[in-house]
């Protein structure tokens, strides 16, 4: 049997992005630069959360979180696994238009062809 760690509460599990030694600029990072923000990938979303339409965070979606209180999971070698309060979970890279304005312009579609 596979284990897995399923976070509870209003929180999500993110592996993190593999830090970055140099910034876009060429600028190099010591290795204990504190960088108040950094990515990931969600590996796993709790039950409150997948619930709640105001958080609309799915398995696989990069997001930018605050590692402040970010609980690191010693489940994988490589330690790269942290449970996230969904509150520290800043923003959610998208490729295209926000769920939000998919339903409103789909509820816009469905007015205008029933009037």
């Amino acid at each position: 049997m596979d284990e897995f760690v399923e976070p509870l509460g209003m929180r999500v599990l993110i592996r993190k992005d593999e830090s970055r030694q140099r910034t876009r600029g060429g600028i190099v990072l010591p290795d204990q630069a504190e960088i108040p923000t950094i990515t990931g990938r969600v590996v796993e979303v709790s039950l409150q959360v997948e619930r709640d339409a105001d958080f609309p965070i799915e398995k696989y979606d990069k997001v930018l979180f605050h590692p402040k209180n970010s609980i690191p999971v010693d489940f994988e070698q490589d330690n790269l696994l942290y449970v996230v309060p969904i509150e520290d979970v800043v923003a959610v890279f998208r490729k295209t238009e926000s769920p939000k304005r998919r339903r409103k312009a789909g509820q816009d579609d469905a007015s205008d062809s029933a009037g």
